[in-house]
């Protein structure tokens, strides 16, 4: 048999509670359509002020949990998790704008298979949602899309199925209105089986608790930190990209510009050199940093690194085996150039003809250190992680063979 637990956090919701309890409970024949035989509601009031209690209350097959201090909407959502006894267990808003009749096609979902169901108001082809929600909602799903190369559309719905086992590889979750955007961000890099289903949004009953701004900051910073714990360079990465592409597209410009006959850089010639060459070292170091923090994960998760800039390798050995050599042949070329540069300087060059060189060498003997640093400390740091993991491994092999031993009798003993 298989029951489905519908959590409802509730605070200050008196005018939509019995509402959305009813529509709940009235499910209960389509749920049996798709193999849920249970229906167990869950209405958590978050230490409201009006009557949501009281109200729920009185609802037969309502189960009121109530906190005697407001806890937040994740932290109602939480104490209804650890409540539920279903195999499956659901949650939507109490102020109506969430369809519980879409609850069995999302049990449907999960019982084929889907770890974590999500119902998609992006997906929807109804839906009420105010424009500025709309964009925030489509910005978010694209932000963790990137960062974590699986597609979502809807990152942050508060109408979701998922299976009661999933729970301890999602936690731990915050207490906030940020609950769902670390949901789906730590089910993706756990690799859960997650699906979406359509549903239609609705405009909510009562006054909206979310701010666009405080909460858009707060969901934003949420998905890029969730997202860090598990692949850091997946995010530093790519801005080290972007940095180091824009120093190239400069550099090449310069090159052309160079090719063509120009020999004289002008003010703002200058600054866009300067800013090229900055970025580019910024970048080369921001992408370090992401593959130093790579292996710092590695290091306390005690497990190989199995995520990265693209998702799968694209060197072999990885890039960062090669910081040292790169490291090394920087410095020989920053060096050559200023040996290059003392000797046109000594032979009568004018040091406004000298500065780029200089300024060049400078810049790659400064990278070439900042490479074997690194290929140091990344060197160290793989080391540290693979004995991690093969103190773990040798541990487990070691309980496996206790617990062999301790179920051999006397005689399996002497025969030993």
């Amino acid at each position: 048999m298989t029951t489905l637990s519908v959590v409802i956090p509730a605070y200050n919701e008196e005018d939509g509670i019995a509402e959305i309890a009813h529509r709940v409970l009235a499910i209960k024949g389509e749920l049996a359509k798709v193999g849920v035989d249970n229906l167990e509601l869950i209405v958590v009031d978050d230490c409201s002020r009006d009557k949501t209690g009281e109200i729920a209350s009185s609802i037969e097959g309502v189960t009121l949990l109530r906190h005697p201090q407001n806890k937040g909407y994740g932290g109602a959502l939480k104490t209804g998790f650890s409540y539920a006894k279903g195999e499956l267990i659901g949650f939507l808003d109490a102020d109506g704008t969430y369809p519980p009749e879409y609850f069995p096609q999302l049990c449907q979902t999960a019982l084929n298979g889907a770890e974590l169901v999500i119902g998609s108001r992006m997906a929807g082809a109804k839906s009420q949602m105010p424009l500025t929600r709309r964009v925030g909602n489509l910005f978010f799903a694209t932000l963790l899309s990137l960062v974590s190369r699986q597609r979502v559309t809807d990152s942050a719905s508060g109408m979701r199925v998922f299976k009661r086992d999933i729970l301890e590889r999602i936690y731990p979750l915050p207490d906030g209105l940020n609950l769902t955007p670390i949901m789906s961000t730590r089910a993706i890099h756990e690799h859960i089986t997650m699906a979406e289903v359509p549903i239609p949004y609705s405009e909510r009953v009562g006054r909206s608790k979310l701010s666009v701004v405080r909460d858009g900051t707060i969901f934003l910073r949420s998905i890029l930190w969730t997202a860090m714990t598990y692949n850091p360079v997946r995010i530093l990465g790519m801005v080290g990209l972007f940095g180091m592409g824009l120093s190239a597209a400069i550099i090449l410009e310069l090159i052309v510009e160079r090719l063509s006959g120009v020999t004289v850089l002008g003010p703002w010639a200058i600054v866009t050199l300067f800013v090229g060459l900055v970025a580019g070292l910024i970048g080369i170091n921001v992408f370090a940093l992401g593959v130093t923090f790579n292996y710092l994960v590695s290091l306390f998760n005690k497990r190989p690194i199995r995520q990265g800039l693209f998702g799968f390798r694209l060197f072999n050995p990885p890039l960062d085996h090669h910081f040292g050599w790169m490291g090394i042949l920087a410095i020989i070329a920053g060096l050559a150039l200023g040996g290059l540069s003392l000797t046109l300087g000594v032979n009568g060059w004018e040091i406004d003809r000298l500065w780029l060189y200089l300024l060049g060498s400078a810049m790659s003997v400064l990278l070439g250190i900042q490479l074997i640093i690194y290929w140091i400390i990344l060197r160290v740091l793989e080391e540290l992680s693979q004995r991690e993991i093969l103190t773990q491994k040798d541990m487990e092999v070691s309980l496996m063979q206790g617990d062999a031993d301790m179920n051999l009798t006397p005689k399996d003993i002497g025969a030993v």
